[in-house]
């Protein structure tokens, strides 16, 4: 199964995708696939995704263009994956993409082992067999397409990618996997220190009204104190943008000590004012 984007609707004003996810529904929609996808929101991965349960017999020219478009596609393979000729389209589909746009592809084998996928055994062996019976051409031979599916799975399983099959958790494994395709998109995620931010900024603005109206020494440090976490939060922003290490900030850090006593000369001008 496939795709619609994760930050808009199905109205035709999809914000453009950077990935496209491929799964079969049966198997993943409700589980591993919905963690998956909730991980990518929390990064502000733009994916394709489509729970539509709806399915011609032909793979429809949008999911064909959606494909295409995407910068990288995340192929969670299951049990029942070869079962669906919907998915083994997108498989063809992505690795010609591939080939001729560079399209990353990242594999993720989950409940089932990679060997299975590459050479068509156990569960795909049985759906393989199921679909020679079904499309067949005019000599009343396996069309050839079926060949090509068997040759796309066989490629992409041998790419890099994830087995679920290890004794993790798996809240754990679907964020190592975000923030595998966050790098591979060559991104930074900086959302959480984002929401920091805004939080200590708005509480800085209540102690400073707060010091205004009664002031008092414990008041203003409070405030200061504030400051200087912000301060630190916005450098570990920026040192997470431009991915440099902790040690070429020990110039700011002394930047900030000289802060501290320009916020001094402040507090004292304030109680001169407030005499206390």
């Amino acid at each position: 199964m496939a795709a619609a984007s994760s930050s808009s609707s199905n109205n035709g004003s999809q914000e453009r995708h950077e990935v496209f996810l491929s799964f079969r529904g049966d198997d993943t929609r409700k589980t591993f696939t919905s963690h998956l996808h909730a991980a990518f929101k929390r990064f502000d991965i733009r994916t394709y995704i489509d729970y539509n349960l709806e399915r011609g017999d032909e793979i429809s020219g949008t999911l064909l263009r959606a494909i295409e478009d995407a910068k990288l596609s995340v192929i969670v393979f299951s049990k029942n994956f070869a079962s669906s000729r919907w998915c083994l389209e997108e498989v063809k589909k992505i690795i010609e993409c591939k080939k001729t746009r560079g399209q990353m592809v990242l594999p993720i084998f989950y409940d089932v082992d990679p060997s299975i996928v590459r050479y068509q055994t156990g569960s795909f062996a049985t759906a393989f067999a199921r679909h020679e019976e079904r499309y067949r051409d005019s000599d009343n031979r396996p069309s050839k397409k079926i060949q090509k599916w068997r040759d796309a799975l066989s490629e992409v399983a041998t790419f890099s990618g994830w087995d679920c099959s290890v004794d993790r958790l798996e809240s754990e494994m679907v964020e190592e996997i975000a923030m595998d395709v966050l790098n591979k998109l060559n991104r930074v995620y900086v959302g959480d220190l984002d929401k920091e931010i805004a939080r200590y900024d708005q509480l800085s603005k209540h102690q400073l009204q707060y010091f205004q109206g009664s002031p008092h020494p414990l008041h203003y440090q409070n405030y200061k104190d504030t400051l200087n976490l912000i301060r630190k939060l916005q450098m570990e922003r920026q040192q997470r943008l431009l991915r440099i290490p902790p040690n070429m900030y020990s110039q700011a850090d002394d930047l900030n000590k000289n802060n501290t006593n320009i916020d001094n000369n402040i507090y004292n001008m304030w109680s001169n004012v407030f005499r206390f």
